[in-house]
């Protein structure tokens, strides 16, 4: 007290504004501190954000929430929330990583179907990128590892929750894919006839066929079949062949023949 006496009045006057300072930020932090105590006002602040489309920050306070509250109810459904955050802020591996936690730590929760179509759709959007599309790049010459995982979540939804709100266009998703990988099983067999490797291309083919049957690319399996086996003299198995693609494909059979050896080609059926 002496000191301050001493010090006089203008001493008095700063410790009274440094009060006047430092109190109202006390007053701040412990009002955030507050907010961050109570998982429901936190969970809805995240999900505002995510309803404006602000996903950056939808995450950031998801993983928030989820870090400090493991266990609280709204934690639950911050694990699916921040799936298609990370999936709308394309943070593809992180949203395929969010989603395999969820379904694996809940495989019992009503929404389980949500996850799996949100999987599956994170890998069927990453299917070409803008530069592939701007270039134009031949994807059926891409191994379609992406589309074969995108091709097994749908399914999932699909055959174990047929009545699940994802599960009609989840279905339109999987026609496109298997088309996809159909047009790949070729892509691998042209270039296999295209070195004279007809055993390979008879595989791929047949890969074709049986596991993709009635998309577009199993005629063209079908006539690489037949080339196959002609070249390999074969002459039974093509013509068994030849006789599955006259009953399918009448009108488009012709009885010319095109050099095997070349890498472009039209394949013509004998008679």
């Amino acid at each position: 007290m002496r000191a301050l006496r001493s010090a006089g009045p203008l001493a008095l006057l700063f410790i009274c504004l440094a009060a006047l300072v430092v109190l109202p930020g006390c007053k701040t932090r412990e009002g955030k501190e507050g907010k961050m105590t109570d998982p429901a006002v936190v969970y809805e602040r995240a999900h505002r954000a995510m309803i404006q489309a602000d996903y950056a920050t939808a995450i950031k306070i998801y993983e928030a929430l989820m870090a400090r509250y493991p266990f609280a109810a709204e934690t639950r459904q911050s694990r699916l929330d921040v799936i298609y955050c990370y999936y709308k802020a394309g943070e593809s591996e992180s949203a395929i990583d969010a989603a395999d936690t969820f379904i694996r730590e809940n495989p019992t929760h009503p929404r389980i179907d949500y996850a799996w179509y949100l999987k599956g759709l994170t890998d069927f959007e990453r299917l070409p990128n803008f530069l592939e599309r701007w270039f134009r790049v031949d994807l059926d010459q891409r191994p379609p590892t992406q589309a074969r995982r995108s091709f097994t979540s749908f399914q999932t939804v699909v055959e174990q929750y047929p009545n699940s709100d994802y599960a009609h266009d989840a279905r339109r998703r999987m026609v496109y894919l298997r088309n996809r990988l159909a047009d790949y099983e070729i892509a691998v067999a042209r270039y296999y006839v295209g070195r004279g490797a007809y055993v390979a291309a008879a595989q791929r083919a047949k890969v074709c066929i049986e596991e993709f049957d009635g998309s577009p690319a199993v005629r063209e399996a079908l006539e690489i079949l037949i080339l196959s086996y002609d070249a390999m003299d074969l002459k039974e198995l093509a013509n068994q062949t030849r006789q599955m693609y006259r009953a399918n494909y009448d009108a488009e059979a012709s009885d010319k023949k095109t050099s095997v050896k070349r890498k472009w080609y039209k394949l013509w059926l004998s008679s």
